[in-house]
């Protein structure tokens, strides 16, 4: 008999919480609650929204509706979360939702209830519906602060600048990759400042499009931002970036905070550096498959012509009224087949050795490194530059 009067009474609990259509309120509740801070939130400032449910019975579907958030930007943080916690003695399910919400519009915000639709059992077994909700909450909102810059609120942010190898040692034609990436907690990644535009008054820069990714956690959004250059000096041996600057809101500090991203020089190494001399030594080494012969034919035909008052400063001169200089012939070919990078490798070699044509390769790069990416006209500009190297 005593037996029986103990599992009664622990089977009594269970016998009261479940198996019924009548629904006693304190066994089904659910609040919606807004994180708690001394100041109201400036427009498009994060504040995290906590949806938290406490269940008795035994529920076998369950669906939450939200209320139509008129004038907010929203994102839920993760799936929605269930576990077990006690409650008077006795095992309860919890149901946690965390959502981050963004007001567009100053002023008093209402936040209508949420509704949980549940699908219980009743003492036969049978499913039936119920729907409970939470009470609605209000959040006032103060207008964002005038700035001449993007508004941007931010609980924490922080700042990388990478570059792909050493900006201050390139090799001589040489570029480099620049990538600055932000990441802010507690922001969309629509809220991130736009690229800027980076400039210099001695480089060439390629802006690639910017790339922007969020991660989701249950203090609010990750978002990350990547902008992104590749940068060249237009005249070596080195350029001078200039700083880039913005400002961004603390919303934890709540202050003002401004950012600077100092100058950059981009340049070559100067063991990279060609040696700086008024007039450098000529070429006086032939391919290989030219043989002997046709040198020594080279420097005589240089020496009857020069005798004849036409002068030739070395034998590249002479190569080149054969048609045997191989960076002239490099030239051409590029220029015949529209090839950018093999156009602009011999124009290179050519203008490093004859120091003619500078203007013509600058033209080159201010087209090739545009922020469209031009096609630069080969055939007019190699025909400026082979004349150029003639006079």
């Amino acid at each position: 008999m005593v037996k029986w009067l103990v599992l009664l009474a622990l089977l009594w609990p269970l016998t009261t919480f479940a198996q019924t259509r009548e629904v006693i309120p304190s066994d089904l509740t659910i609040t919606a609650t807004l994180e708690t801070t001394e100041r109201a939130p400036f427009q498009q400032e994060m504040v995290l929204l906590t949806i938290h449910g406490v269940y008795k019975r035994h529920i076998t579907l369950e669906k939450l509706e939200a209320p139509d958030l008129a004038g907010v930007n929203w994102m839920q943080l993760g799936e929605d979360h269930w576990y077990e916690s006690e409650l008077d003695g006795l095992k309860v399910k919890n149901f946690r939702r965390r959502m981050a919400l963004f007001p567009e519009e100053a002023g008093r915000l209402v936040i209508g209830p949420f509704t949980h639709h549940l699908t219980l059992l009743d003492e036969t077994n049978a499913w039936f519906s119920h729907d409970i909700q939470s009470e609605p909450i209000t959040l006032d909102v103060r207008p964002a602060p005038q700035t001449d810059d993007w508004w941007f609120p931010v609980r924490h942010l922080e700042i990388s600048d990478r570059w792909s190898n050493a900006p201050d040692q390139l090799g001589e034609g040489e570029g480099v990759l620049r990538v600055i990436t932000l990441t802010g907690i507690g922001v969309s990644p629509d809220m991130m400042p736009p690229m800027p535009e980076l400039k210099s008054p001695s480089a060439h820069i390629f802006p690639h499009p910017e790339k922007r990714l969020v991660e989701l956690s249950p203090d609010g959004p990750v978002s990350v931002t990547f902008w992104r250059w590749t940068i060249k000096p237009a005249r070596p041996p080195s350029a001078i970036l200039e700083p880039l600057k913005f400002s961004y809101f603390d919303t934890i500090a709540r202050e003002m905070r401004e950012v600077t991203i100092s100058a950059q020089r981009v340049g070559m190494d100067r063991a990279t550096m060609p040696p700086a001399s008024e007039a450098p030594p000529e070429p006086v080494v032939l391919r290989p498959l030219l043989g002997g012969g046709l040198m020594v034919a080279g420097l005589a035909l240089g020496l009857g012509l020069s005798l004849g008052g036409r002068r030739f400063s070395a034998i590249s001169d002479v190569l080149q009224r054969f048609g045997l200089d191989p960076d002239r012939r490099a030239l051409r070919r590029a220029m015949r087949q529209g090839d950018q990078p093999a156009f602009r490798a011999a124009a290179r070699r050519l203008t490093r050795t004859h120091r003619k044509g500078q203007d013509v390769l600058e033209t080159f790069d201010a087209t090739a490194f545009a922020p469209d990416g031009g096609q630069a006209d080969l055939r007019t500009l190699g025909r400026q530059l082979l004349s150029a190297l003639r006079s």
